[in-house]
């Protein structure tokens, strides 16, 4: 991204995605790919994410609102805590909203494939 918050984006994603955590920065990175490939970012990178965050990082990426108290249960009798579950949300949440942005910036710029229905 070229404006004058690059600087401000990329420390917020290295905040998120490579900081420690309770959660590995690698399944991080592939949730925010994952999440911003739901949300029309092209990619080539292929994140393996584990089938039982699937469900949820996509309702995260393209329902948020719809998240329940019955998704964090589910997660945490899988074995993820609290703390996990916040990281990758916001993992989550960054990728879909980074993708948007991406999206946004190239429709005003007219490139016409970010207009394209994703």
């Amino acid at each position: 991204m070229h404006s004058r918050y690059a600087r401000y984006t990329q420390a917020l994603s290295d905040g998120v995605l490579n900081s420690p955590g309770e959660v590995d920065s690698t399944l991080r990175q592939h949730v925010e790919v994952q999440s911003a490939k739901l949300n029309g970012r092209a990619s080539h990178q292929a994140g393996q994410v584990p089938a039982e965050l699937e469900r949820y990082i996509t309702k995260v990426a393209l329902y948020a609102y719809k998240v329940t108290d019955q998704d964090i249960e589910a997660l945490c009798a899988a074995g993820y805590s609290e703390d996990a579950i916040f990281e990758l949300t916001l993992s989550a949440a960054l990728g879909a909203g980074m993708a948007r942005l991406e999206r946004g910036l190239s429709a005003l710029k007219g490139e016409s494939d970010a207009t394209q229905n994703h």
